[in-house]
């Protein structure tokens, strides 16, 4: 097997979407991890560890978590989790009348999607 390098993977596995002129939604999505098989392969044959289980990926979450709120903090950026039915434009419209600046960014925000389990 050749091994990938994560641009490798994310080139060819990930989907991004952007959403808007004026501000970026970023939604990822690994299609192939989604599946129970893609977990199976990715957390084996590309993390090398002979159990599948989501005790080894729970690291690659929570520090690509803490990187973002490293970035916030450090630089003085709200780092916003939604409500439910909580709407991110109208809180960005609110975010954008007290804005002073004219090229950064505003807040970073967080939701949690429902998603379906395996099983």
């Amino acid at each position: 097997m050749i091994t990938q390098n994560v641009a490798e993977i994310i080139r060819h596995h990930v989907t991004l979407e952007v959403e808007g002129i004026d501000r970026m939604y970023l939604n990822a999505y690994a299609p192939g991890l989604q599946a129970e098989g893609g977990f199976v392969h990715f957390v084996r044959d590309h993390m090398g560890y002979p159990i599948a289980s989501t005790a080894v990926v729970a690291p690659l979450s929570d520090g690509f978590v803490r990187a973002i709120e490293q970035f916030a903090r450090k630089r003085g950026v709200d780092l916003v989790t939604f409500a439910k039915d909580q709407r991110m434009d109208d809180l960005t419209k609110e975010y954008l009348a007290r804005c002073t600046f004219t090229e950064g960014v505003l807040f970073i925000g967080k939701a949690q999607e429902k998603a379906r389990g395996l099983g």
